[in-house]
């Protein structure tokens, strides 16, 4: 039998149009316009590290980037950003996103990286630190916000792969979630804080359903730093605080230490 060989090669070219064709009307967004991402639809990255060695963010004072903080509009909803993150608490629904915004720049001008522990907001100063509790199976984390989103109904964060997998939500793609910012005070604040300062203040260190593992703990950091402790208990998960310690500035020293020492996800108990 006679090969048509004009047949095949019309066949290969007309494959490689399809192909080009898709890939163009996926950089394109719901108006038509290209879209600076090149995939349609956000997905599980297809060989991803071990995330499960990825840390909680280390919360530390970092001033209000120029980038990312003026008030915005998205499709066609108009969001105002917060002075100030401090004191701020909400309750929703997060999701993740992935692939398709990976190595492309966020809101505050960085590159997003789905690799490490960080989360998208509407309407939070950039950046900020937020701890996220999973209200259906008390995971918690603690995140960098860097970006903006989600701007789906209800939905109150989004966050990276890396901190989907350490919240358990990357399978069902979203959670009930509680957030709340770790504020950490300027160098100028601390100095006006400390001269006005008469409350007591607590480190968190360590959470765990663990209580065993938890009170040894306690123990052993009450001798280490001379320092009292308590583990409050809620649904199940357990957490350890170190103080009460009066001054503000005394307990961001401590914390400093802590921190180095191996604890970087402690944080000052708002």
């Amino acid at each position: 039998m006679a090969i048509n060989y004009r047949f095949i090669l019309l066949i290969m070219l007309s494959s490689a149009l399809l192909i080009s064709c898709s890939s163009n009307d996926a950089k394109k967004t719901s108006s038509g316009k290209k879209s600076r991402y090149q995939m349609a639809n956000d997905r599980y990255p297809d060989d991803a590290p071990d995330v499960s060695l990825v840390k909680n963010a280390q919360p530390k004072y970092e001033p209000y980037s120029r980038q990312g903080n003026r008030n915005y509009t998205v499709l066609g909803k108009s969001y105002q950003v917060l002075d100030s993150g401090k004191g701020f608490k909400e309750q929703g629904h997060a999701s993740w996103y992935g692939s398709k915004f990976h190595g492309h720049l966020t809101s505050n001008g960085e590159t997003y990286d789905m690799y490490t522990m960080s989360a998208a907001h509407k309407n939070l100063p950039l950046p900020s630190y937020v701890k996220v509790t999973n209200l259906d199976n008390n995971k918690q984390i603690i995140v960098r916000v860097n970006d903006r989103g989600p701007f789906h109904h209800g939905r109150v964060i989004d966050l990276s792969y890396a901190a989907a997998y350490h919240l358990g939500m990357l399978a069902r793609g979203t959670a009930k979630v509680a957030i709340e910012t770790v504020y950490i005070p300027s160098p100028e604040e601390r100095v006006i804080s400390d001269l006005k300062d008469d409350d007591n203040h607590f480190i968190q260190v360590a959470a765990s359903q663990d209580k065993l593992r938890i009170n040894m703990l306690a123990k052993q950091l009450e001798t280490k730093y001379a320092v009292n402790s308590r583990v409050t208990s809620i649904n199940g998960m357990h957490r350890l605080q170190l103080g009460p310690i009066r001054q503000i500035h005394l307990t961001n020293k401590l914390l400093d230490r802590v921190q180095i020492d191996g604890y970087p996800q402690s944080f000052i108990v708002p």
